[in-house]
């Protein structure tokens, strides 16, 4: 028994134990490694195929959709001749505020508004004590000044005779000579001093100074005047004919002349048309606006038409090349200038840079950068731009009023 109890006590240092598990060997470990990389890779090279495909998807959907929608028509054949109607300022053909050249207080006035008076005629009575003043005293500076020159003339000639048989000095002659000439000078300077208040009292007299309407009056009796222009006492203005200025677009300014025949309307006068003559203009392009400033006129005897008011201008000029009408809504304005979009090669945008010239509202008519046969786009959108592939989805006859 004993001999089988040691048997089994022997010592098991140095043997493994049978619970624990053997470490992995390196290759194992880098095995597994590398089968975890080549799952990763697999996945994202699937992942990427796929998005690949869906980005070649849209990309192809997006260029079917891309080309804009439009509609297309060709251009209207314009008049051969040019109508166009221009706004017009009307003012009277001479037009003048009526100051005091003289200081006091107004006694009178003897027109007002709306008074047709000729020219001369007596407007209005200034009192002026002072300048009254001023006149009676230059006189009496006169007279002294005369008498005195007088005195002078006198002893001059007296001496002048004497030194010839040397009774007197010839210094003294000379000084009595002198004395002459200088009281003769303040003899002129009295003389002018006069006339100068003698035309400051005449001025106590407001007279019209041509034929004309007095269209405003500003002041009444007693009120105190001042010389000047800081108050104006009249306003006058001659309506016998009346200027009408307007501003003529620089690409008509060559067809119109000095002494045509222009019509005029005017929106208080319904149904009525007036003729003008144009009888001068700027010679002179406007940088600012690029326009040509003209000047009609137009008899107002019968006193119809007042200034001040609106006038529309008919111009009637014959026309410099190929005109077209089209919509006001193909028109497109960039930072270049005015474009109009026309289809070329079948389904391309190009931007024709064009020239307006009459425009309605509705229609515009081009005057310069269109030619028979191209094709307007309508309603074009804001973004179009040079060069742009467009879906044609008609084909119009007709741009213009009522061709959409």
């Amino acid at each position: 028994m004993n001999q089988t109890s040691n048997s089994y006590s022997q010592p098991t240092e140095g043997l493994p134990d049978a619970h624990e598990k053997a470490p992995m060997s390196p290759r194992k470990a880098l095995f597994g490694f590398l089968v975890v990389v080549l799952l990763f890779a697999i996945l994202a090279v699937i992942g990427i195929l796929h998005r690949t495909n869906d980005a070649t998807v849209l990309a192809e959907r997006t260029n079917e959709l891309a080309p804009p929608t439009v509609k297309v028509a060709p251009p209207q054949a314009g008049a051969p001749t040019n109508t166009f109607v221009l706004p017009g300022n009307v003012t009277a053909y001479t037009d003048a505020p009526i100051y005091a050249r003289t200081q006091g207080y107004l006694k009178a006035w003897y027109f007002d508004i709306g008074a047709k008076v000729k020219k001369g005629a007596l407007l209005a009575t200034i009192e002026t004590p002072e300048v009254d003043q001023q006149l009676a005293q230059a006189e009496a500076d006169l007279a002294t000044a005369q008498a005195t020159a007088n005195n002078s003339r006198i002893q001059a000639e007296r001496y002048t005779g004497l030194v010839k048989s040397q009774a007197v000095s010839q210094q003294d002659t000379d000084s009595f000579v002198n004395q002459a000439a200088a009281t003769a000078s303040a003899v002129h300077s009295a003389q002018a001093n006069v006339q100068r208040l003698k035309e400051l009292q005449s001025f106590e007299k407001v007279y019209a100074p041509f034929d004309g309407v007095v269209t405003a009056r500003t002041v009444d009796t007693g009120v105190l005047i001042n010389q000047g222009t800081t108050t104006e006492l009249f306003h006058m203005q001659a309506l016998n004919t009346l200027r009408v200025y307007t501003n003529v677009p620089e690409f008509y300014s060559g067809a119109v002349k000095v002494g045509m025949k222009v019509p005029l309307t005017f929106a208080e006068h319904p149904g009525k048309t007036y003729t003008g003559t144009l009888v001068r203009t700027a010679d002179a392009i406007d940088p600012v606006s690029r326009t040509l400033l003209v000047e009609i006129e137009i008899d107002n005897r019968s006193g119809e038409l007042m200034p001040g008011s609106l006038a529309q201008v008919h111009f009637s000029t014959p026309s410099a090349g190929e005109t077209f009408i089209v919509s006001a809504a193909t028109i497109m304005f960039r930072a270049e200038g005015l474009r109009v979009g026309v289809l070329v090669n079948g389904n391309t945008a190009h931007l024709a840079p064009v020239v307006i010239g009459e425009d309605d509202g509705e229609t515009v008519q081009i005057v310069n950068g269109l030619k028979a046969g191209d094709l307007v786009i309508q309603d074009p959108p804001d973004s179009l731009i040079e060069g742009e592939k467009l879906t044609v989805v008609n084909r119009g006859n007709n741009s213009g009023k009522g061709g959409m």
